[in-house]
């Protein structure tokens, strides 16, 4: 018979010496995983799998996976859907799994080293092998929304109420710098493959596997100072772990259910970071297809919105200090709305004002997700914090269909990017709407966790 699961008692909060150093190695996740966002998913990998999958194509241009007859242009967007719909499996069920042991950090590391493994692999993903590169894309985007949980989790341990807002905007800054640096590596060497004497799809190979190198490398930083905290079972097989976190998850849901104030701050999230995602996603489509915008502005624009994000993160969590948190999110959705609108109105071919738009894209774009981050953090039980982050991750990636189908709606009725652009309004209306009715001091006190300081010095929530 196997010993019995044992809990080990950790101590309930670090001291502020130990506190900022985890907070230290904290941020480094953020630089370690952004390169997997920017140059796998944001640039390289859609193009290239597309490339490698008509290879593999018969004389109409499908491929034949497990039988099927599927498009080559269809097989990257099916397999980001088909790692979508996982997650939203696993995401909350890996949170619960996470509570229920304690071991945020072996979780971390586990789903960063896969994710990481299966981005190195990419680079095998030539010559039409293009199921390798398939598969390989939704494990590593299934492994990259299951070590957030548990990052993201890390939030409420390592730091106070009133520092949140800065820890979190610092993490989604640096975040972005990081980012941003191993794309313009990656890009240099694209663009001047020739020189270096490379083929454009070795060049293209390489920078895959850069980003899952930059992320298992930078990886050892948070887990050398990231510590568990709280219960940690020793003991416990990984497969009653597992039985033990799907029905954790069940009381996890009827927990969420008694807290309508978490629930109405995950809706409105839900749909303004859709907007958000969908912006970002099709902002690209939009400039070269209706814009007739070159690939060199649409790159220069995505590199300025990846540092003007570290800015914008930093800037806004000040703010966030000054005014409240609740308050600069809704002044950002307010800001959200004006660039769709105002992207409406940009005048073909002018690369000055789509950059100009894209800064200001930037400046907003990472203190919207920082500030709502740690927004959330207060309204989450300390005890299941992995759990809810399950949930928030799911607003944030498991439902990213809504955005660009709503797009995909308004343009095939209209036939025009422009009038699909502006349906996205409502999106970050539906958001604004919902957040100005959260009650944030009766959710906090709900969860059982201190009001944050006002900006008058008052204990009062934001």
């Amino acid at each position: 018979m196997s010993e019995p699961a044992r809990v080990e008692e950790r101590a309930a909060g670090p001291a502020d010496g130990e506190r900022r150093r985890e907070q230290r190695g904290w941020y480094f996740y953020d630089w370690a995983n952004s390169a997997f966002s920017t140059t796998v998913l944001t640039v390289f990998l859609g193009p290239y799998l597309t490339s490698v999958a008509k290879a593999a194509a018969d004389a109409d241009g499908f491929v034949h996976p497990f039988g099927l007859d599927v498009r080559a242009k269809a097989v990257f967007p099916f397999a980001v859907t088909i790692s979508v719909i996982v997650q939203v499996v696993l995401l909350p069920a890996t949170g619960a799994i996470i509570d229920h042991t304690g071991r945020k950090r072996g979780t971390l590391a586990v789903f960063a080293y896969i994710g990481a493994f299966a981005t190195i692999g990419m680079y095998f993903a030539g010559g039409g092998r293009y199921l390798l590169g398939a598969g390989l894309l939704i494990v590593g985007n299934l492994a990259f929304g299951c070590s957030s949980v548990a990052y993201n989790s890390f939030l409420p341990d390592i730091a106070t109420a009133d520092e949140r807002d800065a820890v979190s905007s610092r993490g989604w800054g640096i975040g972005y710098l990081g980012g941003g640096l191993l794309l313009v590596l990656n890009l240099v060497l694209y663009l001047q493959h020739d020189a270096f004497g490379l083929s454009e799809g070795m060049a293209v190979r390489i920078s895959l596997a850069s980003a899952g190198l930059w992320w298992a490398a930078f990886t050892l930083i948070p887990l050398r100072r990231l510590r568990d905290r709280h219960r940690v079972r020793t003991g416990e097989s990984a497969l009653g772990a597992v039985r033990a976190g799907f029905a954790q998850l069940g009381s996890t849901l009827r927990d969420l259910r008694g807290r309508p104030v978490t629930l109405m701050f995950l809706i409105a999230y839900l749909l303004y970071n859709d907007g958000v995602q969908t912006v970002i996603t099709l902002s690209s489509t939009y400039a070269t297809d209706e814009l007739d915008l070159g690939q060199s502005v649409v790159i220069g624009a995505v590199l300025l919105v990846q540092f003007v994000a570290f800015g914008g993160a930093l800037l806004m969590g000040r703010l966030a200090q000054r005014h409240g948190t609740k308050r600069v999110i809704l002044v950002a959705l307010v800001a959200w709305t004006a660039v769709v609108l105002v992207s409406y109105t940009l005048q073909t071919g002018s690369a000055v004002e789509f950059i100009l738009l894209a800064g200001a894209i930037g400046t907003v774009l990472g203190g919207t997700q920082a500030l709502s981050r740690s927004l959330f953090s207060h309204l989450v039980p300390r005890e299941r914090t992995a759990e809810y982050f399950g949930f928030y991750e799911i607003s944030d990636k498991g439902t990213s269909w809504l955005g660009p189908f709503v797009f995909a709606v308004a343009l095939q009725l209209t036939d025009s990017y422009r009038s699909a652009i502006v349906s996205l309004v409502v999106f970050f209306v539906a958001g604004f709407a919902l957040l100005l009715t959260v009650d944030l001091p009766r959710g906090i006190r709900e969860a059982g966790n201190p009001l944050p300081a006002a900006p008058d010095g008052h204990r009062a929530a934001r």
